[in-house]
């Protein structure tokens, strides 16, 4: 999952170096802190959250299979 995240942030970022993704695993759910360059930020998230939000719902689609809860966070 967090290859996923990853491949979906360097694809929309403009520094694609910069991404990094984090994961956090739990007993039920995993944390993925996707961090990102400063500026980059807007791109990641979109207008009023909906490409964090597409990417957040795409996730959680994939880790159906896991039977896990995901959680993406964007950190700076």
């Amino acid at each position: 999952m967090n290859e996923l995240v990853e491949i979906i942030a360097r694809s929309i970022v403009d520094n694609p170096e910069e991404v990094k993704v984090n994961k956090i695993e739990g007993a039920k759910s995993v944390i993925l802190e996707l961090q990102v360059a400063e500026e980059d930020m807007g791109k990641v998230i979109g207008k009023q959250g909906r490409i964090a939000k597409a990417m957040r719902t795409v996730v959680k689609a994939a880790a159906t299979k896991e039977g896990k809860r995901v959680i993406v966070e964007i950190i700076q």
